[in-house]
């Protein structure tokens, strides 16, 4: 059973902020969630629980398309053929 001081660190660790009207709550739905894990953890798997690979993806089609220039036209600052952005780092 995990008590509050600990919930509180693990909110501390990932950085979520949990106010003391809300620990009452978080830690009693974290026991429950723990409570699930030990159920899960009596189950016995006879077989393994893996299925077997399907691959999902849609092959590449190319298709018509609107023009690099159309494609630019409400571009606001393109550069050489591309839509210039503004640096993240």
């Amino acid at each position: 059973m995990v008590k509050e001081n600990e919930v509180l660190h693990i909110a501390e660790l990932a950085d979520i902020g949990i106010s003391s009207a809300e620990l009452g709550k978080f830690t009693e739905q974290f026991n429950a969630i723990l409570e699930y894990f030990d159920i899960l953890d009596t189950l016995e798997a006879s077989e393994p629980l893996m299925r077997s690979l399907v691959n999902v993806f849609r092959e590449d089609e190319v298709k018509p398309s609107i023009s690099q220039e159309d494609a630019l036209r409400n571009s606001h600052n393109p550069e050489d053929g591309y839509v210039r952005a503004p640096r993240v780092i």
